[in-house]
């Protein structure tokens, strides 16, 4: 257990951050489910909306937080339903967000990227809710049938050049809010992985296999097999989650390991099949910092130190220093700037104890003056940041207070 340097300083923080989260987020709809937005944008990110709940989890078994947590799974699998391809959506058929991009919208719809992970963070939500809670009336056949098409439609984009209808493409933006090839995305092959347009950040994928979010498709489909087994009792769903995992974790294994000259053999962010790499990450979750923190592998597994050791130094591309802070950045936000998050989750992943204190106090002594976290902000000048109102990274130094004063969500 890390005891803070600053505790009065750290528990303010740790109180505005969560009663930030918990007053200007949260809306408990009349159907019972919970509409989350993320802060400074009025729509639901599958992703976000998880990760603004999960320290929420360590009182799960407080009625109004389980029912609170409850609402976002069944509102998560409800969107799910509605269109498994789209990361963000409305609060109701409002028609607000991109619905002038060239794709399957619809009025619920706020944002149709395609990204691995807004599938995992709601079988995660659940697992863990579970787990924490010990409830299971959220394992319903709702959510049985949206796991049954996320299995399907991970499965299909597999074999994305052949079976897949999805395309997304954007007018007037940065080639990072589209896709090249009419929608399609850059040239895959298969590798037993499946296919992302879009990374946690909403960036396009350079590549089209998304190692790290990949990993965490592995972990949610073995926690998949688990409920369907002593929930569920569906030996057919615990199978067909059991064999997908398997094809995808011998992808990782085949192509997204490389051998680097310096680090050794370290994990690749993004892969093609054909032969293209990407060695970089990225700030945001999941990432090949989360590793552990996503449940992967441990934090002493080999690869991983290798794959630390390269994505926190100038080795990476988004790693950037300077007078008050080094981390991860991200290509979604400026050069030098690094983000909130990922201090946040260095520190989680972090074994050292004064290592992971220093990184609380950096989070501490970068919030611009503000009390809450930021996206981005420079790494000379942390009062210059990036989303003043960003509910997701300030769940995650939350995360990171209860971690170091010993309270950890169960898994």
């Amino acid at each position: 257990m890390v005891r803070a340097k600053q505790p009065k300083r750290t528990a303010d923080m740790f109180e505005r951050c969560l009663a930030n989260t918990w007053n200007t987020t949260l809306k408990r709809m009349e159907d019972g489910t919970t509409f989350v937005i993320t802060g400074d944008i009025p729509a639901m990110w599958l992703r976000d909306s998880a990760a603004q709940v999960r320290p929420f989890l360590v009182l799960g078994e407080d009625r109004e937080i389980g029912d609170m947590i409850q609402g976002v799974v069944r509102r998560q699998f409800d969107y799910i339903l509605r269109d498994p391809y789209a990361n963000a959506f409305n609060e109701s058929a409002n028609g607000m967000g991109h619905q002038d991009d060239a794709t399957e919208m619809s009025p619920w719809i706020w944002e149709r990227k395609y990204e691995i992970d807004s599938l995992c963070y709601p079988i995660q939500l659940s697992y863990l809710l579970w787990k924490n809670s010990g409830r299971t009336s959220h394992f319903d056949e709702t959510f049985r049938a949206g796991v049954r098409q996320i299995i399907e439609l991970w499965t299909t984009e597999q074999h994305h050049e052949q079976k897949s209808a999805y395309t997304f493409e954007r007018s007037n933006c940065p080639p990072s809010d589209t896709l090249v090839r009419g929608g399609k995305g850059a040239e895959t092959a298969y590798t037993g992985m499946t296919w992302s347009g879009f990374r946690p950040s909403d960036d396009a994928c350079a590549y089209g296999y998304l190692v790290p979010s990949n990993m965490f498709a592995v972990v949610v489909l073995g926690y998949v097999t688990e409920i369907a087994e002593e929930i569920l009792k569906d030996r057919e769903l615990a199978a067909a989650a059991e064999e997908l995992a398997a094809q995808i974790e011998a992808g990782i294994q085949r192509y997204g390991i490389v051998e680097h000259l310096e680090c050794g053999p370290i994990y690749a962010y993004e892969v093609d099949g054909l032969g293209s790499v990407n060695l970089m990450d990225d700030a945001n979750v999941p990432s090949l910092l989360s590793i552990p923190y996503l449940g992967y592998r441990n934090a002493e597994d080999p690869i991983y130190a290798n794959t630390r050791r390269f994505i926190l130094s100038e080795r990476n591309p988004y790693y950037f220093s300077g007078t008050a802070a080094s981390g991860i950045g991200s290509p979604h936000t400026p050069a030098q700037y690094i983000w909130h998050i990922a201090l946040a989750m260095q520190g989680m992943t972090e074994q050292d104890e004064a290592e992971r204190q220093r990184l609380l106090e950096l989070l501490l002594a970068t919030d611009g003056g503000t009390g809450l976290m930021h996206e981005g902000f420079h790494v000379d000048r942390p009062q210059e940041y990036t989303r003043p109102w960003f509910s997701w990274a300030n769940m995650m130094f939350c995360e990171l207070v209860l971690l170091c004063s010993g309270i950890a969500v169960k898994r």
